[in-house]
């Protein structure tokens, strides 16, 4: 019975990536990201052997959901399964970061899950080679174990599939969060410092960063914390003088808490070690707004 029913989820699993192959609107850029790209170089040519590869993959879904018995094409199936492993094996050796393009839909990485949903062709192809009569008759000598195990089979690959996280992991995922509390919930975000990677992506996105750019001629050059403030220096170049422009921003300020921050600038001639009282700084002009009577 389980070979006899074996063509119905693998034809449906065949049918499904094949189709997302073919009607796949962001395959160029799935062909991109393939491992495929370095054999054929060329994005066209990948994307045109992925939706070949669709087409087979339709072709064989039908033969397999209208076969009454013949064992042709379960080994197509199986095949082909083992042509998915060798892929999958020589992509991860070749190109570990490439897109695994197994339903062309989506950029989905190259994992264990993978490898499983491969393997569950070739185990699919080789039972349903083995069938002895057509998956709609075993349906009606048992329904209910024929509903049992074609769901149970449906949710084996629903779980290996990638592309159907959306439709139950995260939810799952959300739900554990839910009832079980975030694990960092309980840590005080505020007794710990705000990185310097942090303070200085703040910096840069800030009106003040904007209007010393000018001035500015350096990375990073030194921080320190003090009284509250950090204070972050760069080199820079100010009426053909060499300065230093010291910048000055909230320590436990981020873009999350204090996405427009009060910053202090401070520009210092680095000859004479005096605060430049006027530096050019190009600061934006704001057109009022008009009011409506």
């Amino acid at each position: 019975m389980l070979a006899d029913l074996s063509p119905l989820p693998l034809g449906v699993l065949l049918g499904w990536t094949g189709l997302a192959k073919l009607t796949s609107r962001t395959l160029l850029r799935t062909a991109s990201e393939s491992a495929l790209m370095r054999v054929l170089h060329d994005v066209g040519k990948v994307a045109l052997a992925l939706r070949a590869l669709g087409a087979v993959e339709v072709g064989l879904a039908a033969a397999l959901l209208a076969n009454t018995g013949r064992p042709a094409p379960g080994v197509a199936a199986a095949a082909l399964g083992v042509g998915f492993l060798g892929y999958l094996g020589y992509a991860r050796v070749t190109a570990p970061d490439s897109s695994c393009g197994c339903s062309g839909g989506t950029e989905t990485p190259i994992t264990w899950r993978a490898f499983a949903r491969a393997g569950l062709v070739v185990a699919g192809g080789l039972l349903a080679a083995v069938a002895t009569g057509a998956w709609w008759s075993a349906v009606a000598d048992r329904p209910l174990a024929a509903v049992g195990i074609g769901a149970a089979g449906l949710t084996v690959i629903a779980a290996l599939s990638t592309d159907l996280d959306h439709l139950w992991l995260l939810p799952l995922r959300r739900a554990k969060l839910r009832l079980l509390g975030h694990p960092l919930g309980g840590i005080d975000a505020t007794a710990w410092p705000v990185p310097v990677a942090a303070t200085v992506e703040l910096l840069e996105r800030s009106l003040a960063w904007g209007a010393a750019a000018p001035v500015v001629r350096s990375a990073l050059i030194e921080h320190w914390d003090h009284e509250g403030w950090r204070l972050l220096r760069y080199a820079g170049v100010c009426d053909a003088r060499p300065v230093s422009v010291v910048f000055a921003v909230d320590v436990k300020a981020t873009i999350d808490n204090s996405p427009v921050p009060a910053i202090r600038v401070t520009v210092v001639d680095e000859l004479t070690q005096e605060v430049i009282p006027e530096p050019p700084l190009d600061w934006p002009k704001h057109r009022p707004l008009p009011l409506l009577n």
